[in-house]
């Protein structure tokens, strides 16, 4: 028993001092890739890196805080994402579980009998029926000299990171995707009661035209327009109430509420939309969950070259055996029913016609993949940052001309009605002014819902939002 603890106790030292030889394989190192040292659209200042995974609280909205709220506990593409997770988990679990021998318990009671009209004569004190029982442990144990295990858990390590950072990604895309629908419901409340005003305003011009007829005054041209017009308003609102609809069931498809139901609210309650600071640093891009989730993609098929390269070289394993062997049960566990064994396996391939090289060939091309993948990853992030800012920046600034055009659009309906009504001008002139001032109100609702989907935009490209202390103002 001495003699084979020592053997086993010499046996794990050579397998730890194997061990601590540099696995085969290049180690990791980030791509360089030059980026300028700030986005051309975003205002001077002092650079900051500090971002909010909560950016949607910035809005100031308790019913987008709760469908956000109810989207990240209850959408299917989250719990997707959370399950694997967990199977990432469980197969790094198997993956260190490699540094390890694994025992088995084998436990093999027999009872046979021979021929007793063989060709060589069996003895008669040589029974024909003999039992045999035997209980043992065994074991192998691959001795990981050049680090394929190494560099396999360092593969499955860089998954499992990448699958985390996917969950990320989903979470970002759900919250973006959750806050868009809601500005396009709030919007399209905003658009409906501008029709519901236009349409009550045409319906009252047609009812004034209608007694001008009986009157006298009018002509039956004038109040078909007057018709035509009031059928136009009356089609257009029940087609927002229709997008209005589908806007709802998006809605509780994103915030795992079938049964969901949004009152209507007013788009132009809502605070404007927070400014990034100045100074964004490009760099803030290497903070996205996808860059991130790449960059481990790249990690993990980086190691693979090694894992490649290794199964290049021989394979030495251990072996053990340690238990008992009798013929009866009652004389198993005893000193002279003991075996065990122990030696090592060595596995060379010698003629693989160039398989293995092959293989190694295809984790390098895999590598070169990931990398040009990663660089893509880079170079979108840059360009939507850049993208919404400039939709940021272009929607606040031109909120001013649509409001000024929706003030003038109305002020000259007002005059177009007085001067219909002194009889200085046709009706189609009060029609043509219907018409202006309608479009001049929605287009600046559509202004508005362009501005917070463009902050949420940015919000997503930079992966999280900013403190509200930290916001700037456009030049």
């Amino acid at each position: 028993m001495k003699l084979r603890i020592a053997t086993v106790a010499v046996a794990v030292a050579v397998a730890l001092s194997l061990e601590a030889c540099a696995p085969v394989g290049p180690d990791y190192v980030r791509p360089s890739y030059e980026l300028p040292g700030a986005y051309p659209e975003a205002a001077a200042g002092t650079p900051t890196s500090e971002l909010r995974t909560d950016w949607w609280t910035l809005y100031g909205d308790p019913q987008l805080n709760a469908l956000v709220t109810s989207a990240l506990e209850r959408n299917s593409d989250v719990r997707l994402a959370v399950a694997r997770i967990e199977e990432a988990d469980a197969n790094l679990r198997e993956a260190n579980a490699s540094f390890l021998p694994q025992i088995d318990l084998n436990a093999v009671p027999t009872r046979s009998r021979i021929s007793s009209t063989q060709a060589t004569p069996i003895p008669g004190t040589v029974p024909l029926v003999r039992n045999n029982v035997r209980l043992a442990v065994n074991t192998s144990f691959e001795l990981d000299f050049w680090g394929r295990l190494r560099r396999g858990v360092e593969a499955i390590r860089a998954q499992s990171l990448a699958t985390r950072y996917g969950k990320d990604v989903v979470v970002l895309s759900l919250t973006g995707l959750t806050a868009q629908a809601y500005f396009s419901l709030r919007s399209l409340d905003a658009q409906v009661v501008v029709t519901r005003q236009t349409l009550a305003s045409r319906e009252e011009a047609l009812t004034y035209v209608r007694n001008r007829l009986r009157g006298g005054i009018a002509s039956d041209l004038e109040v078909a327009q007057a018709e035509s017009s009031r059928a136009d308003s009356a089609a257009l609102l029940k087609d927002l109430l229709r997008q209005r609809a589908l806007a709802e069931h998006q809605l509780a498809t994103l915030a795992g509420r079938l049964d969901l139901a949004v009152p209507t609210g007013d788009l132009l309650a809502l605070p404007v939309p927070p400014l990034p600071p100045p100074g964004l640093p490009s760099s803030l891009i290497e903070r996205r969950p996808d860059i991130q989730q790449a960059e481990q993609t790249l990690v993990s098929a980086n190691a693979q070259i090694g894992v490649a390269r290794a199964a290049m070289l021989p394979t030495i394993s251990l072996t053990g055996l340690d238990g008992w062997e009798s013929k009866a049960l009652s004389s198993l566990i005893q000193g002279s029913s003991a075996i065990w064994s122990l030696g090592f396996a060595l596995t060379l391939p010698l003629f693989d016609w160039g398989r293995y090289e092959a293989r190694t060939d295809a984790a390098i091309a895999r590598q070169h993949q990931a990398i040009a993948s990663y660089q893509k990853s880079i170079e979108i992030g840059f360009r939507e940052v850049a993208d919404a800012l400039s939709n940021a920046q272009l929607t606040t600034s031109a909120e001013e001309d649509y409001l000024a055009r929706a003030e003038a659009a109305r002020r000259a309906l007002r005059l177009a009605r007085l001067r219909y009504e002194a009889g200085y001008s046709a009706f189609l002139e009060v029609l043509d002014a219907q018409r202006t001032a309608n479009d001049a109100e929605l287009a600046f609702v559509r202004n508005r819902q362009l501005r917070l989907s463009a902050s949420v935009d940015l919000m997503k490209a930079l992966g999280g939002g900013w403190a509200p202390s930290m916001a700037g103002q456009y030049p």
